[in-house]
Formats: C-alpha cells, sequence, structure tokens
C-alpha cells in the first residue's frame, strides 16, 4: 500500500504512519535498525528505495528516505508512506523537502526515527565532502558511502581518507569483499614462500579495485603497483607469481606454479545484496580505514592517486 500526501507537516505524517499500522496491521516491532537514505535535488530515489526494501527482507527496519528539493522554492514538504508488499518488510516514509525545508533536514526527520535503534545513514548518489560532520550523517552510527558515484573519481579515495571518521565505509569497498576472501584464502596456500610484490590489474577510475589494491599494500606491506587493463592480481614470490584473474564466463581463476588452477564462480551482486552486506555488523570497519590509508602508498602506472 502506497500513501501519498502533499504540502503536509511532520506531525500529520506520523499521524498517519500510527493510523496505517494500527488499520492494516503493519507494526514497527521487530524493526532493527532505521536507515536513513539522502538524496541531493535532482537525484532519482526509485533505484535506492528498491534497494533498501530488498536489504529489509535480511534486516528488517523503518526506512526513512530524505529528498532534497529546489531550495528556492516555496518551503513545502511531501510524503509518501510504503507499508505491506509494497516495502518489503520495513516500512519507507518519502519525505520531499522543497524551499527552506531543504536546508533542515534532520530537523525533519529527526521525529521519525525509531526509539533504541541503531540510525545508518546512506547516500546512494554524491556524498558530503565530511559526511560524519554533515547533519545526516551525525544521526548514524554508521554512514554507508559510494565512491562509485562520485563526480572526481579520480580523487574521491584521497578525499575519503583526508574526512574518515570511525563509521565510514562505503559500497565499492564492500563490492571486492568476495575478492579479499579469494586473496586471503590463495596466501595461506602453501608453501608459504614470502609475497614481495603485488599487481594490481584493472579499469581505470575503479574505486574497488584501487581499495583492493590498497588492503593487499596495507595487509602484506609490499610494493603494490597499480595498473590499467583487464582484471587481473598478481602475488610475486620468487617460486613464480600466483596470479587471480576472471575466464571468459566471469569465473575466478586462480594460479599458482605447480598446482592445477582452481576456479571459482563468481556472482554479480546487485545493491540489495550489498546494502544488506553492509547493513550486517555496525561497528567500526578498522580494514577499511587501512584500505584507504594503503591506496595513498600504491604506485599508480601512468596514471596519479
Amino acid at each position: 500500500m502506497i500513501l501519498e500526501m502533499s504540502d503536509t507537516s511532520t506531525t500529520d505524517v506520523a499521524k498517519k504512519i500510527i493510523e496505517v499500522r494500527e488499520s492494516g496491521g503493519a507494526i514497527s516491532l521487530g524493526r532493527v535498525l532505521t536507515l536513513v537514505v539522502v538524496a541531493a535535488h535532482g537525484e532519482p530515489t526509485e533505484g535506492a528505495i528498491e534497494a533498501a526494501i530488498g536489504a529489509s527482507r535480511e534486516h528488517p527496519s523503518r526506512v526513512i528516505v530524505v529528498s532534497l528539493g529546489d531550495r528556492s522554492a516555496d518551503s513545502r514538504l511531501d510524503a509518501e508512506i510504503r507499508v505491506g508488499g509494497d516495502a518489503g518488510a520495513s516500512e519507507v516514509v518519502v519525505l520531499s523537502l522543497v524551499g527552506e525545508l531543504a536546508n533542515h533536514p534532520r530537523s525533519v526527520v529527526t521525529p521519525f526515527l525509531l526509539p533504541d535503534t541503531p540510525v545508518v545513514t546512506w547516500w546512494p548518489g554524491a556524498a558530503p565532502e565530511h559526511p560524519a560532520e554533515d547533519p545526516m550523517g551525525t544521526l548514524g552510527r554508521r554512514r554507508i558511502l559510494d565512491a562509485r558515484r562520485s563526480c572526481n573519481p579520480d580523487t574521491v579515495l584521497e578525499r575519503r581518507l583526508a574526512t574518515y571518521a570511525p563509521g565510514d565505509s562505503d559500497l565499492a569497498w564492500t563490492q571486492v569483499t568476495q575478492w579479499r576472501a579469494l586473496l586471503a584464502s590463495a596466501v595461506e596456500r602453501p608453501p608459504h614462500t614470502a609475497i614481495t610484490s603485488v599487481e594490481v590489474t584493472g579499469p581505470t577510475e575503479s574505486p574497488g579495485v584501487d581499495l583492493l589494491a590498497g588492503w593487499l599494500r596495507s595487509a602484506l606491506d609490499v610494493p603494490t603497483r597499480r595498473r590499467v587493463g583487464s582484471f587481473e592480481i598478481r602475488l610475486i614470490r620468487d617460486d613464480g607469481p600466483t596470479v587471480m584473474a576472471l575466464d571468459p564466463n566471469g569465473n575466478a581463476v586462480l594460479t599458482s606454479p605447480g598446482k592445477p588452477d582452481g576456479r571459482v564462480a563468481i556472482t554479480h551482486r546487485e545493491l540489495p545484496v550489498l546494502l544488506a552486506e553492509e547493513l550486517r555488523r555496525l561497528d567500526i570497519d578498522e580494514v577499511y580505514e587501512l584500505a584507504l590509508r594503503g591506496v595513498t602508498e600504491i604506485e599508480f602506472e601512468g596514471a596519479s592517486a
């Protein structure tokens, strides 16, 4: 069920949520968190709403979508309430803020936060320069960013590190979880000869690949080179490299000296899956911070960091 409310107030929206809950049996019991989704002026929200609904099947939550509109127009609040089949395991409140209201989104959102549950703030598009100091960012125990959506992908990780605060994370980092797991497994395979250097190859302006290289630089503490080309990771050892690459079918192929090739199916993970993974843990992602720091120590072949 979707209810639309035009030119309304936070009080009326809150009352309507209670009415819907009481009349239709929709309840907030069992909600494990409040997910606040922030969309800047002109950014579409439907894709983010669908992703949040998909993630809610693993993490039942109240989803509050804040769409910031034209600040030069007259102040106005339009709202939309989604429950039941249109909200998955969540209840979704979409708040469209126009005019002066768009300058004070925190004040509008606060009345809708579920009591005694953690708050996560997610910017599905462009994030503020300093997420932890942004009024919406201060609401969240975790702040989920997406470097892949940055207008300046060549410098986004440098800026993320400069403004990093405990609680920050990034879907570009979540995107490479499977690769990190495979690489960790590859390093543990005998023989345990020392890794002397690392080469990471991937598309240009790919924050996920850069973070993967930064993580290897930080974890292995060896020279790491970032190349542009088809995806491949080479762990250089004296007895020959361990190579991870993709075959024509998109499977991961692991090649090591004196061993048969290993193949692992790698599935493409859509946005709801990435978001659900981020919501599984609300503590500080210290490894992400180390990966950001590692990026600054990578040798970028033919390009600057």
